[in-house]
């Protein structure tokens, strides 16, 4: 027989996913906090390497992944909001040294497509990263799918990232050994 309190209870409140932990409320701000602080800096190294890229479609796609970044974390932000947490509204110079992106502004220096591509990706992979960590986590439903859906679109751009880049280093090498 099911008591009241059960029968109030969320049927899915202990499922718990495979390899995923049940965590507080606090922590899904926290993980959603962390989510914020990652867009941000990639919002800002995708920035910075569209303003030391020459190429003009590179640019674009570069500045179009900066508004993707801002753009997601314009959506995170209700979501701690909705759970009564405080939304960051900034990235975090710790966070974009652990997530890849202090680097970028050496390479953009130099110019060098390449060294700006690697940057990009090895920011993509801390971002990655951050996101299936998030998705391992037991998420309320709404929090999860935009989670996933963001995620979906970080694994995209980090695949083309990285064809671009080895596009680019096989065009390096390749024009290296023809000019012998």
């Amino acid at each position: 027989m099911i008591n009241d309190y059960e029968a109030t209870k969320p049927m899915t409140q202990d499922a718990v996913p495979v390899g995923g932990t049940q965590i507080s409320n606090d922590d899904v701000i926290s993980t959603l906090n962390g989510l914020i602080e990652t867009c941000k800096d990639g919002q800002e190294g995708f920035k910075t390497a569209a303003e030391g890229i020459e190429r003009s479609d590179l640019k674009s796609l570069f500045y179009e992944f900066s508004q993707q970044r801002s753009q997601f974390a314009g959506e995170l932000q209700p979501l701690v909001r909705s759970l009564g947490g405080d939304p960051e509204t900034t990235s975090s110079l710790a966070g974009s040294i652990h997530r890849g992106w202090m680097n970028i502004k050496s390479a953009v220096t130099g110019k060098d497509e390449v060294s700006i591509l690697n940057e990009c990706e090895r920011g993509e992979d801390s971002a990655k990263k951050m996101y299936k960590t998030a998705l391992e986590q037991v998420l309320p439903e709404d929090v999860r799918e935009t989670v996933r859906q963001q995620f979906t679109s970080v694994l995209a751009a980090h695949d083309r990232i990285k064809a671009l880049r080895d596009s680019a280093a096989g065009d390096r090498s390749s024009s290296a050994t023809s000019s012998y």
